[in-house]
């Protein structure tokens, strides 16, 4: 049995992991800023295992003091962290062209704090407890990275470059890090208000695919990633061809 963190992993594409984790009988630690949620996900995914595997940690990853805390609840088991996914994120600022440059300021530290600090102050507070060899730091990117829009998209490029540092600093003592770069996934929360038929259709119809990701795909791209041990560095796009040649 290996020791897995997942921050997000209350809905989407971060509870799709930890179903999926949680099944091989691994002991998986959800992290949300929703204490409601990420309780009611480990209870459903408990009962659906039969055991208790899935532990809730409510958290706001931008804060030290709650990073530290989770920290110390990983490492009460005296196992080591197999995988670390780096889930937590989204859009959380839309200033547009014409905004207020205090707007445009917000926005962009908004994303920022809540893509890439979120993403590296969990990495770099459970680094000494990643498995030596073995262990693996999967962060959850967009297909935004790389084609926008800009504040959002800028985060999650960053994630990238983090991810490209992490390969290389961590090389030395077994530890892999990639990404995933996923493109429309449906059955998140990541739209909210602005799901609606015609822009599921839109979305759908900028992939050569023409059809939609989802968040259990989307996880199994990330147990891949977790347990390719050849692979590091390396920004895996799922996107149905809605973006080529990455």
């Amino acid at each position: 049995m290996g020791q897995i963190v997942i921050s997000g992993g209350g809905t989407g594409i971060g509870l799709a992991a930890a179903r999926l984790f949680g099944a091989d009988g691994n002991r998986v630690h959800i992290i949300g800023r929703r204490p409601h949620v990420v309780q009611e996900a480990a209870a459903a995914l408990n009962t659906e295992f039969g055991e208790d595997r899935v532990v809730a940690h409510a958290a706001d990853l931008t804060e030290i003091a709650d990073v530290e805390r989770v920290a110390g609840a990983v490492a009460e088991s005296g196992d080591p962290v197999d995988v670390l996914v780096n889930n937590a994120g989204g859009n959380f600022g839309r200033a547009g062209r014409d905004a207020a440059l205090t707007e445009i300021a917000a926005d962009y530290r908004a994303n920022f704090e809540g893509n890439v600090l979120t993403a590296v102050l969990l990495t770099h507070a459970l680094i000494p407890q990643l498995a030596r060899p073995g262990g693996a730091i999967v962060s959850v990117s967009s297909i935004a990275a790389v084609r926008g829009p800009g504040s959002y998209g800028g985060a999650k490029a960053q994630l990238h470059a983090v991810t490209f540092e992490w390969a290389a600093a961590l090389a030395a003592d077994g530890i892999r890090a990639t990404a995933v770069a996923p493109g429309f996934t449906e059955e998140t929360e990541f739209f909210g208000a602005r799901m609606s038929p015609e822009f599921h259709a839109g979305r759908v119809g900028q992939t050569l695919l023409k059809k939609p990701g989802t968040p259990e795909e989307i996880a199994e791209a990330i147990k891949y990633l977790a347990g390719a041990t050849n692979v590091t560095g390396e920004i895996l796009h799922i996107n149905g061809g809605a973006a080529l040649g990455r």
